[in-house]
Parts: C-alpha cells; sequence; structure tokens
C-alpha cells in the first residue's frame, strides 16, 4: 500500500437561518494503492471507463459500503469514484475507478 485516502461523503447542511451549505463527511481513512492511467495492458480493457483517471485498491471496510456517489482525498487531491468492484469476489479487497476533479476556480 502506498498512501492514505479519505472516503467523504458530501452533503448539504443547514444552518438556523434556514441557508445550506456544502458539508463533508468523513466516512473512513484507509491505505490504498493509487495506479495512474497509462498504456498498461489492465488500462485497456479498462477502456469503457474514459473518464476514469485513477485506480485505487483498498481493503474492504466493515460497516462502510463504498458507492459511486463518494469521494477520496488523497494526497490533497480529490477523485470522484467512477465504479467500485469486489476483487476476485472475495470480499476482502475493492478496486476503485476514479476521476480526478478539477477545480474551475482558482
Amino acid at each position: 500500500m502506498n498512501g492514505f485516502a479519505l472516503i467523504k461523503q458530501l452533503y448539504k447542511q443547514k444552518d438556523a437561518d434556514g441557508f445550506t451549505k456544502d458539508a463533508e463527511l468523513i466516512l473512513a481513512k484507509v491505505r490504498c494503492y493509487r495506479e495512474g492511467r497509462h498504456g498498461s495492458a489492465r488500462w485497456a480493457n479498462l477502456s469503457t471507463f474514459t473518464q476514469a483517471t485513477d485506480l485505487f485498491r483498498i481493503r474492504v471496510i466493515p460497516d462502510v459500503i463504498v458507492t459511486p456517489d463518494l469521494y477520496l482525498d488523497y494526497q490533497g487531491e480529490r477523485f470522484k469514484i467512477v465504479s467500485v468492484e469486489n476483487v476476485c469476489g472475495r470480499g476482502m479487497y475493492l478496486e476503485i475507478l476514479a476521476e480526478k476533479v478539477v477545480s474551475n476556480v482558482g
């Protein structure tokens, strides 16, 4: 494993005056392996996921269900989860394809 990532959920939070703002909920901090997109045979087989820029592998987290509506924060970068797959169907590892989120501001 080559680093730590935060699995986050974004939601709208309403204040006392009734205004909403974006808030984040950290679901888990996990050790992960990250592989960037490149010309390997593995990425050639994953060509259907054209927007995916990175592949992450993590251990399955008890009581946390990782879905495509969540985000990963890895070394100061944010990634939107595109798909989640159980590696070999054994329930030990998850393979996550994610797209790097680039800010339009700044």
